[in-house]
């Protein structure tokens, strides 16, 4: 069956006995309630029915990673080479400085969440962001699809049909480890710190990364990126001890801002002191000015007659806000066709969709107010729509449509596995009321032991 075929099944069967799916709805909301999916104490929320696809689907999603990270490869060399083409990111001289060293390793991008909007009918899809920087919810979709397994929709489908979801802790942990050993002077057993601004991290998914390394048998340390100390020749933790291999989940941009603050950790990445996974090669891609780069006449050139028309069908028009090109007449007087974002920044902070405005005076003001450095414009993609039903008020509920965005995690080139959300409204982000579902491969055939 299609996607859309299962997601129809599954409605049609809580349509049957909708008491009974209310009932181990309250099961799922229970345990999300006391797990470990937390951001800053606040519990991740979900609906009833998951995201499910099919074999057929993974297949296209390891087809477009594949054609993705081809371009992306193009991209980050023909950065490292030629100083014109590095002009039009716009980055500091700081962290051209830091994208520049010399790569460590092959792997240029180690770990990425490749957010999509995907058509589950037609398989076609756009790209929405390429989170290349402290890639995150992973921790979410497990206890996610922990909660989904107590439920009677969940049940019933593993009985009819092979189930299986994605393990994303103790793969990236081999991964990273693999990549490390590629290093000149690599040890068997590095000691490992995972590091950001403790503000802004996700406390108890590192936890479970910390965890997943020391199951290997690696020593692993969470730590506050502004602590680390660099001593003859030495980087240190809070342990105290040296560290050979740094997963980092601090962004960037919140690295730049804060770039004397992290002084100690500036200057052992320049002396090469520590291994960096990822390292600063990922800004290149991160940056949303890389919409606006593919499809820029010198990025053309040295792409394939397929790449181009990769880029061409699923790359949104894109612009600088204070680009002379750019078709202000055309987005003052069209909104719902547009969408405006910082070229650098994480969880949705800063987007604006003219889709949400209902006056037209409203979208101009906000256009005027961010017609400046920092800011582009972009064309708006409309979401896939799905049916789904939120049980947290009683069975007496109705099914309502949800928008989609679909998160591909890739692990070194490869994809790994999917973040799925959702939204009551045609824009999907934090600020927009977002909502996670967990998400499942269903396949062929009978069975009653779907793998979870």
């Amino acid at each position: 069956m299609r996607t859309v075929d299962f997601n129809r099944q599954y409605c049609d069967q809580i349509k049957e006995n909708k008491e009974l799916h209310a009932k181990s709805a309250l099961e799922e909301i229970s345990y999300i309630n006391g797990s470990t999916a937390k951001y800053h104490g606040r519990c991740v929320s979900t609906l009833y029915v998951p995201k499910i696809f099919t074999e057929t689907d993974i297949d296209q999603f390891q087809r477009l990673i594949r054609t993705l990270y081809g371009i992306f490869d193009k991209v980050i060399e023909r950065y490292r080479e030629d100083a014109s083409y590095r002009r039009l990111f716009g980055f500091s001289h700081r962290l051209e400085e830091l994208i520049l060293r010399e790569p460590r390793y092959p792997s240029k991008i180690p770990i990425a969440r490749i957010d999509i909007f995907y058509n589950e009918e037609t398989k076609d899809f756009g790209f929405c962001e390429f989170n290349t920087d402290g890639s995150s919810a992973m921790n979410e979709d497990r206890e996610l699809n922990h909660a989904l397994r107590l439920t009677y929709g969940y049940q019933m489908l593993a009985k009819q049909y092979p189930v299986r979801t994605f393990e994303l802790f103790d793969s990236w942990v081999e991964k990273s480890l693999s990549i490390y050993r590629e290093t000149d002077g690599a040890k068997e057993t590095p000691y490992v710190a995972i590091v950001d601004f403790m503000e802004s991290a996700t406390n108890n998914e590192f936890d479970i990364f910390a965890e997943s390394y020391r199951k290997h048998g690696v020593e692993c340390e969470v730590c506050e990126i502004r602590n680390l100390r660099f001593v003859d020749g030495k980087l240190y933790g809070n342990d105290n001890r040296p560290i050979d291999l740094i997963y980092r989940r601090a962004v960037t941009s919140d690295i730049m801002e804060h770039y004397d603050e992290v002084a100690d950790f500036i200057a052992a990445v320049k002396a090469e002191a520590v291994c960096l996974i990822g390292d600063f090669t990922t800004q290149i891609v991160h940056n949303k000015i890389l919409y606006a780069i593919l499809h820029h006449p010198t990025t053309q050139e040295f792409l394939t007659d397929a790449e181009r028309e990769y880029v061409k069908a699923h790359v949104p028009y894109t612009a600088l806000m204070t680009a002379d090109y750019l078709p202000y007449a055309q987005m003052q007087e069209e909104k719902d066709r547009w969408i405006i974002k910082p070229l650098d920044s994480y969880g949705s902070k800063g987007v604006f969709a003219g889709v949400e405005y209902d006056s037209v005076q409203e979208w101009r003001r906000i256009l005027d107010t961010h017609r400046i450095d920092g800011y582009l414009a972009q064309e708006f993609q409309v979401p896939y729509q799905t049916d789904n039903i939120d049980f947290s008020k009683g069975a007496a509920t109705e099914f309502i449509r949800v928008s989609n965005l679909t998160g591909l995690f890739v692990y070194d080139g490869e994809f790994q596995g999917i973040y799925s959300r959702v939204s009551r409204g045609k824009i999907i982000s934090t600020q927009y009321s977002e909502i996670a579902l967990p998400s499942i491969v269903v396949g062929e055939g009978d069975s009653g032991a779907g793998r979870l």
